[in-house]
């Protein structure tokens, strides 16, 4: 279901509104103190966090940000600080960032940290969002959807609950026993509480979640408010290691961004991969293209390359060498019928226009400065990314942490008391620690560790097109194919896909293929070429029968018992693998680097559970899957 933006209102005394819940978003006599009295010192702040590594709020509505900034202010000002401090808020209504703006004047104390948050405010689309903050020490996961709903879909480990949504009495749905029952299914041990709300009704619900409850003075004219902590003594499920050496095997996009991650996360890592460079595999085109795939019902891979989309997008900020044009990326309709189809499901979305429009032939000419006899999909903020920059980029971001070590061929990996050893063809040692990421594309099933896997190489050429030799173009174009603007003097055509192929050098028949898909994405556009005179690369890309990407924990596929459950599975201690990209690793690398970073972490996960569950490798072991034929981008 489409978001509903919140509209910003104020009441005669100039405090926030909310026409739709007939309340306001805090109190009338000062937000911030507010903030300060019932949810940090509520939850014993900052006293709670102080001397620990990590420490994890979540939030029951978001609104303006107030608590937030409240939060993310009495953390910089504490000396004793955690290191790391993850806040997860959701918000049904969200504002737009122009409105969020015009809101946080009001606070004029937290004017710089309100600047940094509306400057990463993301668009306003469906799902979960992380905004890395304050250097990476504070990470904002906002959750854009209705809390009865997508508190089921978190996994996190909270250790204080800020419920502040709108009176129980006109949204009782955010208060209900259901939803106090996911807080205790979300809460760590020894989780506190704090809420403005003091309802009967309230209080129930919370004390029949397992936490002990207390009445404390209330904010200004309010007499009470409620603490509450967690009696559950069960065990963390959610705890990080604590020997943070890792192995990543493969320097493409993959295990590039892996490595950038945990090493963000403060993990010293050691990269290792055949080649000379960075990116020389299947991450080792000229460029790529990044945009989402859209699907009028949303299903899972629209929201996983929407979410990858925006993810790969904001590493790419924070990572200047890596090459990279927001040029807008136009994907044709085939034909009438499925432009069609394309308008309807931009209309079924109702994503904010700077993510996706639906334009039409005519629009699409002038966006292209070519003719063209469909229209489609324009996404405005899209564009192409060179692979083999954003490779290096990635591992150079960390120096101290990251040792890339090229010309290292891994033949093999025992793993030898606490640690994991990766051998050469001849047994000898070239690195160990206690956790390796197997991120080697097409090479990962040549271990024995993941000879199980049903991922496919799939070959694929692209085509050089000298600049000079066709018309100019501004726009990433897409319809069976791809053709991109000028990248160091070429245009890309392409791309062939066959599987069981595995011949490594150019053929003219396959860049005569990517001539014939230009020409008709743009009819007549590369006539005049002759086949026979283009160069281009040959690539491998790791596919998966599903289309999705395998991220997470190694199952032992050897031992896994009859009827097992995907959560169950016996896992290879210490061993994490993301593969499977196929012809979308610029879309997944930066959303998958972090959803494994976060598992292996245990910290709150960028993806709904169905999404992590979907992307599991272990899926592969409960139910063998049948390939559903080359992935297309059609």
């Amino acid at each position: 279901m489409p978001l509903q933006p919140a509209r910003l209102e104020f009441t005669a005394e100039g405090t926030p509104f909310s026409a739709a819940y007939g309340d306001v978003y805090h109190s009338a006599h000062g937000g911030p103190e507010q903030s300060r009295h019932v949810f940090l010192a509520g939850n014993d702040l900052p006293m709670r966090w102080q001397g620990r590594e990590r420490f994890v709020i979540l939030e029951t509505g978001f609104g303006l940000g107030l608590n937030f900034l409240a939060t993310w202010q009495a953390w910089r000002d504490d000396p004793q600080r955690c290191a790391r401090l993850h806040f997860v808020s959701i918000e049904k209504h969200p504002f737009n960032a122009a409105d969020l703006a015009v809101a946080q004047r009001a606070w004029p104390q937290f004017a710089p940290l309100a600047a940094q948050l509306q400057a990463h405010w993301p668009p306003l689309t469906p799902g979960i969002h992380r905004l890395r903050l304050d250097a990476g020490a504070v990470t904002l996961t906002l959750v854009f959807g209705d809390a009865t709903t997508q508190l089921r879909q978190l996994d996190a480990a909270a250790d204080a609950f800020y419920l502040d949504g709108f009176s129980p009495a006109r949204n009782p749905e955010l208060w209900s026993p259901e939803l106090c029952r996911t807080l205790a299914r979300l809460a760590a041990p020894g989780a506190t509480l704090a809420t403005w709300s003091v309802a009967g009704a309230v209080r129930e619900a919370l004390a029949a979640a397992e936490f002990d409850l207390e009445k404390r003075p209330g904010f200004a004219g309010k007499k009470q408010m409620l603490v509450g902590r967690f009696r559950s003594r069960r065990p963390s499920r959610h705890t990080p290691p604590t020997d943070r050496r890792a192995l990543v095997i493969g320097a493409g996009i993959a295990g590039s961004t892996a490595a950038y991650r945990l090493a963000a996360a403060g993990w010293q890592v050691t990269v290792l991969d055949r080649a000379a460079a960075p990116g020389s595999g299947a991450s080792g085109n000229l460029a790529g293209v990044l945009r989402p795939l859209p699907s009028a019902d949303d299903n899972r891979l629209s929201r996983l390359t929407r979410a990858g989309y925006l993810a790969t997008r904001a590493l790419l900020a924070t990572l200047p060498a890596a090459r990279w044009d927001p040029c807008g990326v136009l994907h044709l309709g085939r034909e009438a019928e499925h432009e069609a189809q394309q308008r309807r499901t931009v209309e079924a979305l109702a994503l904010p226009p700077d993510v996706l429009q639906y334009v039409d032939a005519a629009q699409a000419t002038a966006l292209l400065g070519w003719p063209v006899d469909t229209g489609g999909w324009w996404f405005p903020n899209g564009g192409w990314v060179q692979p083999p920059s954003l490779c290096r980029a990635a591992l150079a971001a960390y120096p101290e942490r990251i040792a890339f070590r090229p010309f290292v061929a891994v033949d093999r990996l025992e793993r030898a008391k606490s640690a994991w050893q990766a051998l050469d063809p001849e047994g000898r040692l070239l690195a160990e620690a206690p956790l390796v990421v197997m991120a080697s594309g097409v090479d990962a099933t040549g271990f024995a560790q993941l000879a199980w896997l049903p991922q496919r190489a799939a070959r694929g050429q692209v085509s050089h097109l000298p600049a000079v030799a066709a018309p100019p173009l501004d726009r990433v174009v897409c319809k069976l194919g791809y053709a991109t603007p000028a990248v160091d003097g070429l245009r890309l055509a392409g791309a062939t896909l066959s599987t069981g192929d595995h011949e490594t050098h150019e053929r003219v028949a396959d860049h005569a293929e990517n001539l014939a898909r230009l020409n008709l994405m743009l009819p007549g556009y590369a006539k005049h070429i002759d086949p026979a005179s283009l160069h281009g690369r040959v690539g491998f890309r790791p596919m998966s029968p599903d289309r999705l990407p395998i991220v997470g924990p190694v199952p032992d596929a050897s031992a896994v018992p009859p009827n097992a459950r995907l959560h169950h599975l016996p896992r290879h201690p210490g061993l994490w693998c993301v593969q499977g990209f196929g012809a979308r690793g610029i879309v997944w690398s930066a959303l998958m680097a972090d959803l494994l970073v976060s598992r292996i972490e245990g910290e709150p996960l960028p993806l709904e559970n169905d999404l992590v569950d979907a992307l599991d490798p272990g899926r592969f072991v409960l139910r063998p899957q049948r390939s559903k034929g080359p992935e297309s981008d059609s």
